[in-house]
């Protein structure tokens, strides 16, 4: 059997270079959880590293298809040096969990809440699961495996999320977009939802 988390592992460190630093969570029940914190210039990286080892599978499913299903990884994007965002790492984890704690399958669109600040003083505790395939390449795994996508995560404040839940996940980034939000700003305001 090929090492999905070898292959990840390399495919991130293709696309964003060497992490700078690691840390790894294991939750009961669950398998171990590393993130990755790959910095730049400007803007500092995380990824995890785990939640693709096995396929993420329908919560309705009766039986859990041990080979064939959507695979992911998390990544999150944020500016340097404006806020401890390094304390990222655990709600991440617990984000990259999910699949096997709650039986959710992560994909673009959707909405994972951590029910705290993603960091000391954030103003946010959820993200919006954005669309694969900018940052990081997917990649593609032998058949019948599916392929890894690396889904970028855009942190959404209490009211965005709750604008999220009624109007849908498109028209929160055509908001933040027309209001040439800055997503990677790890301090910024609520955009105007009204």
């Amino acid at each position: 059997m090929v090492d999905v988390l070898a292959l990840v592992e390399a495919r991130l460190t293709t696309a964003l270079g060497e992490p700078d630093a690691r840390a790894a969570v294991t939750f009961l029940g669950t398998d171990r959880i590393e993130v990755l914190r790959f910095p730049g210039e400007d803007v500092v990286r995380y990824a995890t590293l785990g939640m693709s080892a096995h396929p993420m599978t329908d919560p309705t499913a009766l039986v859990a298809d041990p080979v064939q299903g959507p695979r992911a990884e998390l990544v999150l994007s944020v500016r340097r040096g404006v806020a401890d965002t390094d304390k990222v790492l655990r709600p991440l984890a617990v984000l990259a969990a999910s699949p096997q704690v709650e039986g959710v399958v992560v994909a673009p669109g959707s909405s994972l809440d951590v029910g705290e600040a993603l960091w000391p003083g954030a103003p946010f505790s959820s993200v919006l699961v954005a669309e694969a395939g900018g940052l990081v390449e997917d990649l593609e795994l032998d058949a019948p495996l599916d392929p890894v996508r690396f889904l970028p995560l855009l942190p959404m404040t209490p009211n965005e999320a709750a604008w999220k839940r009624v109007h849908g996940a498109q028209a929160l980034q055509e908001r933040w977009l027309t209001n040439g939000t800055d997503l990677r700003d790890p301090s910024r305001r609520s955009v105007p939802l009204d």
